[in-house]
């Protein structure tokens, strides 16, 4: 016996469709009036490595074979020029030149009316579209051209789907830990095989594209491909959902695929349905566990890589640098808990730009600033800083206190981990600030000086923003923050924090608990923040005396006494602008604070230049009542004698 020959799966799926279309085409042709003896169907003489694109549709989608002689007769309308001919004369009409129900029961024994239901294969996952006709049996039939490209060999996703649903495949290797995780997944897919419901798989957290590197390893590993799709990308209404639910399924048959469906925080109706009817290999990324009726769920976390796999993946990354810039690392990785991508990101772009070693550091830090901002967009305000420890007119011991959390920031590392602290207890070892004072007394200046001086990027959070009338919601903007600022342990300033931070109220009703709660939830989320959180208060004495003694350093901005107001006016005027007789002893009288002064400076300094003069007394004098009258404040003759 000879064996059959094996050819290439293109070539071979293309005989086998196109045998199989002729079989279908002799017996449609037998129904002609004038039928003569027919070309003989011929045996298939050769193997495929793989089954055909129409066996592995047949028997996925558990066509009859009836059904199946249903589709080819679609398919053959649109592949073969004689099954168009062939269909007008069957129709008496040469204008209906498609298949329909009639012909195809007419044609075959093995007819079954039941093939057209909508509950059928089909129909149900949109194999076929049925026309418009006086009736079903004569109504014209059509391939889905997604189906037709199939069984042609050429595979690719639903043009209905394309814009919404992504392949993914991972840039970069997954680390040790994410590994474990996709073959924990492939291991409840691989237990599922052959049972009619396979669990959900959650992936928690916020490390998104974490998330999706496992969930593509988790899929090859059982030979599958991964789609990606937003939950907000999906439409709401019942038949759109339907529409999506039954495209997708279909899609996952033919592409081979699992899918990720990534979701917000809120919970929706549309996603549990997806949950519950989204049958086959589906991971639901979200933040917080979410529950299903039906379905089983395995739940997995995922965080970060770990601080050794973040080391790894620096030193490879670098090569010969990492040896080079000894002791970088370490304090890279401690600083900054960046992500697999965003690590190799960051040291593309520090080694691209590179200069001797001495400067290499540098590149590495502010490159790793970079690559954790964009959490951060839309979240806070980010404030480019200029301003250091010598623009600061403060009392020594406020200083010296600045000083003092510069150096908790940058020594965290050491006593925390080093040194063992973090090992006896996880509580209250976040670094936070309270500056308490006036107006305009240089707050925010300082929160300015500690970013410059710490290299690390400050955020302004608008509470406007932040707190909600609606429960639970302000907890989640402030998790929302606090999360993203992780990733580079960023400053954040909240900036006139009574508004969120005022005196807890005696419970009344459910509004107040929840206050509290919010209050609790902040404090929590601050003890265990790996950056500096400032909060700045106008009025200190607003603030639950229980909530100043969780701060770990409460810095008190006076109002400027006259030698400091000297000192704020001479460092007022860059030195590129002109002044003229400006009298500081006199200027010192005025009871204004810095950001007053700063304020009068600037708008001396335009009236100034549109009179083409160097700034002299009587400018400051007119920006002066100008910036009273806004203050509604009385201007006293003492405080500005001698001025001119």
């Amino acid at each position: 016996m000879i064996p059959a020959r094996t050819i290439p799966w293109h070539e071979g799926n293309q005989s086998h469709l196109t045998a199989a279309l002729r079989q279908v085409r002799l017996a449609l042709e037998k129904l002609l009036p004038d039928a003569e003896a027919q070309e003989s169907a011929y045996v298939l003489e050769w193997d495929l490595a793989e089954p055909a694109a129409l066996d592995t549709l047949c028997a996925s989608f558990e066509l009859s074979s009836f059904e199946r002689k249903i589709l080819l007769m679609c398919a053959g309308a649109e592949m073969d020029a004689r099954f168009g001919g062939l269909y007008s004369a069957l129709n008496g009409d040469g204008r209906r030149a498609q298949p329909t129900f009639s012909l195809a029961l007419a044609a075959f024994d093995d007819a079954h009316w039941s093939a057209m239901a909508p509950g059928r294969p089909l129909r149900r996952w949109h194999l076929i579209d049925v026309g418009h006709g006086d009736t079903m049996t004569t109504s014209p039939l059509r391939i889905s051209g997604r189906v037709l490209h199939f069984l042609a060999g050429v595979n690719g996703i639903d043009e209905r789907l394309e814009a919404i649903v992504k392949p993914w495949r991972p840039a970069t290797q997954l680390v040790d830990s994410h590994n474990d995780i996709a073959a924990k997944i492939a291991g409840v897919w691989s237990e599922a095989e052959g049972r009619a419901t396979v669990p959900v798989i959650e992936l928690c957290g916020r490390e998104n594209e974490a998330k999706r590197n496992i969930a593509a390893a988790a899929a090859a590993l059982v030979g599958l491909e991964l789609h990606t799709v937003s939950l907000r990308n999906i439409a709401a209404t019942a038949a759109e959902l339907d529409l999506f639910t039954r495209l997708w399924r279909r899609e996952a048959v033919l592409t081979a695929s699992a899918l990720l469906l990534e979701m917000d925080d809120e919970v929706s109706e549309t996603a549990a349905s997806l949950m519950e009817s989204l049958t086959g290999a589906l991971i639901v990324s979200t933040v917080a566990p979410r529950r299903s009726t039906y379905r089983p769920i395995v739940v997995f976390d995922v965080s970060r890589p770990t601080r050794e796999e973040q080391t790894e993946i620096w030193t490879s990354a670098l090569g010969d640098n990492a040896t080079a810039i000894n002791g970088t690392v370490d304090r890279l990785v401690s600083q900054f808990q960046l992500g697999s991508t965003a690590i190799l990101s960051a040291a593309r772009q520090a080694l691209t730009n590179h200069d001797p070693a001495d400067r290499l550091t540098e590149q590495l830090w502010n490159a790793c600033r970079v690559q954790a901002r964009p959490r951060m967009e839309g979240l806070a305000q980010r404030i480019e800083t200029s301003s250091e420890w010598g623009d600061l007119v403060l009392p020594e011991a406020q200083k010296r206190i600045l000083r003092q959390i510069a150096m908790h920031v940058r020594q965290r590392n050491t006593v925390y981990r080093t040194w063992g602290f973090a090992a006896k207890s996880a509580r209250g070892l976040g670094i936070s600030a309270m500056f308490a004072g006036p107006s305009g007394t240089g707050k925010t200046m300082a929160s300015e000086a500690l970013s410059t001086e710490l290299r690390l990027d400050l955020y302004r959070i608008d509470l406007s923003q932040v707190v909600s009338k609606y429960i639970g919601e302000t907890e989640k903007n402030l998790g929302r923050i606090f999360d993203a600022a992780e990733e580079g342990a960023a400053i954040l300033l909240f900036d006139e924090a009574d508004a969120l931070f005022g005196k807890r109220t005696e419970v009344k009703d459910s509004h107040d608990r929840y206050a509290n709660i919010e209050v609790s939830y902040l404090l929590q989320r601050m003890e265990a923040y790996r950056g500096l959180a400032i909060l700045t208060t106008n009025r200190k004495s607003a603030l639950d005396q229980a909530f100043l003694r969780r701060i770990r350093f409460v810095v008190e901005f006076p109002f400027p006494d006259s030698t400091q107001r000297a000192e704020i006016w001479r460092r007022m005027f860059p030195k590129e602008t002109p002044t003229e007789g400006l009298r500081i002893e006199k200027l010192a009288r005025l009871n204004a604070s810095g950001g007053n002064i700063r304020n009068i400076a600037i708008n001396a300094a335009f009236l100034a230049a549109d009179s083409g003069e160097p700034v002299r007394m009587h400018h400051l004098l007119a920006a002066t009542r100008s910036e009273f009258t806004k203050l509604e404040t009385p201007l006293t003759d003492s405080e500005v004698a001698g001025w001119l």
